[in-house]
């Protein structure tokens, strides 16, 4: 067999490519892998596979990995060539803008220098002319914020010294942010400022997030525990005085609408809903959630809004209180001040997930959205095996997960099933992401704590021995088979939750109140001292 018949038939790409790399076939990496990943295909079909051959076996589900990983590159190669034709078009585009503005007049940084220039010679005869200069310098500048600033010296009377003083001008730059690909200004007021060339960290204007209403609020939506007498009670009670003392219009759950009318039709103007079409428009009727309950309850009046969340109050009845800082007993006095505002809250970010099946021919087929306040969880269910599962970081390749599973949780999970695996506490208004294993069999594999901008992606991959499954925020289980992947961002809606002091103070109290953090006998005073 001659060379040539090698490099174009060789089905894992050895050798050299068949195809010439021209800018007259710009898609010949992607159909060098398109063939190889064909003649892969081909191989399989062609092998004989005996049940008694574990080593054949081995072999065809590895080649079968590597056609989908061929079949993955291909697509890659094909999205990136699309992208960098986009930014060549964008750049000529550019380029002829710029060209119409030669020929109509000077360039703007030729407009800087002139009008620099002329500052210099006129600085002492003209006090006025500076400033008016500089106006003419910052609207020469359009393409976004630039940094052009002149160093003088007050020397004036050579023209010398002014070509010196223009050839020191500051270089200029411009600062882009980018989010999941696409260019956005919507956060950069919030992580830097930039001003003449000089970045700087941002201020923040308060260390605590307030809220104030603009308009009194209306409308209260009333979520509690089932299966208790005394959160029946109190339910009816907040209800009758919401609607005698504050004329708020009132509604609750199908199954609270139930108790309460079976226990007086003195509730006949309480609301509620009956399908899922109201719900998702329920927080366009809704200004105020408040919460009966602990923890769980939180966590599911969040999973009834699948979009934007009114501020919740929640009241602690129930064993923990990590998320509800006010207390039943004075609910008239905490209802009236904040129905009156300002209010602190806390804005907890929430994760969304998508479930990407392996038929799927791409990753808009996907499942339907689930949202979490606290955390994804994919473990090895009921198997006996260890879960195997490859974990990605927007694209870049993070580690491979072999113990009892894996928690991807947010910031206000940090002290729920994140914690228990070993991962830390973190307060529930640093925007980030916690990857915390569990059960590692490894013993260098420590949690992680990621931004909140990065995407995760944690796939089965083909040779794992079982599948696994994902829970989110303990409820709702799916089976993740081989092939299968599980695609995790921060969501744009995160729920505002009213505090009782400010943010920090009810995280450190609960912390406290919930685990006995670092709770310890004072070392007594008398006994063995330095001299």
């Amino acid at each position: 067999m001659t060379t040539s018949k090698l490099n174009s038939t060789d089905p894992l790409g050895n050798g050299e490519a068949s195809l010439p790399c021209s800018p007259d076939n710009k898609f010949s990496d992607s159909l060098t892998l398109f063939h190889s990943e064909k003649a892969v295909q081909e191989l399989l079909q062609q092998t004989p596979i005996q049940h008694t051959d574990d080593h054949l076996i081995e072999f065809s589900e590895a080649l079968r990995t590597v056609a989908k990983a061929l079949k993955q590159a291909a697509e890659g190669k094909a999205f990136a060539q699309a992208e960098a034709a986009e930014w060549k078009r964008r750049f000529e585009l550019e380029r002829a803008q710029n060209q119409q503005l030669e020929h109509k007049g000077k360039s703007p940084g030729e407009c800087n220098g002139d009008i620099n220039a002329q500052q210099m010679e006129n600085s002492t005869n003209q006090p006025m002319l500076r400033n008016e200069a500089n106006e003419q310098s910052e609207n020469c500048c359009t393409n976004g914020l630039c940094s052009h600033e002149i160093l003088h010296d007050g020397e004036t009377d050579s023209h010398a010294k002014a070509v010196q003083n223009k050839m020191m001008r500051k270089a200029s730059f411009k600062l882009s942010w980018w989010c999941k690909g696409d260019i956005s200004d919507q956060h950069k007021h919030d992580v830097v400022s930039f001003e003449r060339g000089n970045i700087t960290a941002a201020g923040r204007s308060s260390k605590q997030i307030s809220l104030k209403w603009e308009s009194n609020p209306q409308t209260v939506l009333v979520m509690t525990k089932p299966n208790s007498t005394s959160v029946q009670i109190l339910c009816a009670d907040m209800i009758r005085w919401m609607k005698e003392h504050k004329k708020l219009n009132i509604y609750v759950e199908p199954r609270v609408m139930s108790e309460l009318l079976s226990e007086s039709s003195y509730f006949n103007f309480v609301q509620t809903w009956k399908d899922e079409k109201e719900i998702l428009s329920l927080h366009t009727k809704v200004d105020l959630v408040v919460t009966l309950g602990g923890d769980g309850t939180v966590l599911w009046a969040a999973s009834m809004f699948k979009g934007p969340v009114p501020p919740i109050v929640s009241f602690s009845l129930g064993s923990l209180g990590f998320m509800t800082p006010f207390h039943s007993e004075q609910y008239r006095d905490c209802l009236d001040s904040i129905l009156k505002g300002p209010i602190s809250i806390t804005l907890r970010h929430r994760m969304q997930c998508h479930v990407i099946r392996d038929a799927a021919k791409n990753e808009y087929e996907t499942e339907e959205p689930i949202l979490v306040l606290n955390e994804v969880t994919i473990d090895r269910g009921i198997s006996s095996f260890l879960v195997n599962l490859e974990c990605y970081c927007d694209n870049s390749f993070v580690t491979r997960v072999q113990g009892d599973g894996l928690i991807l949780s947010t910031t206000s999970g940090s002290t729920a099933y994140s914690l228990g695996a070993g991962g830390s506490m973190v307060h529930p208004q640093v925007p980030g992401i916690l990857f915390t294993p569990i059960c590692p069999h490894s013993l260098s594999f420590r949690p992680l704590i990621l931004p909140e901008h990065v995407t995760i992606r944690v796939q089965v991959p083909f040779n794992s021995r079982s599948p696994a499954w994902a829970s989110f925020d303990g409820k709702d289980r799916k089976q993740l088979a081989a092939g299968d992947a599980l695609v995790c961002s921060m969501a744009p809606w995160p729920v505002p939750t009213a505090c009782q002091i400010d943010s920090t103070n009810d995280f450190l109290r609960s912390i406290h109140d919930g685990l006995h953090w670092n709770l310890r006998k004072t070392q007594s005073v008398e006994g063995p001292r330095d001299l």
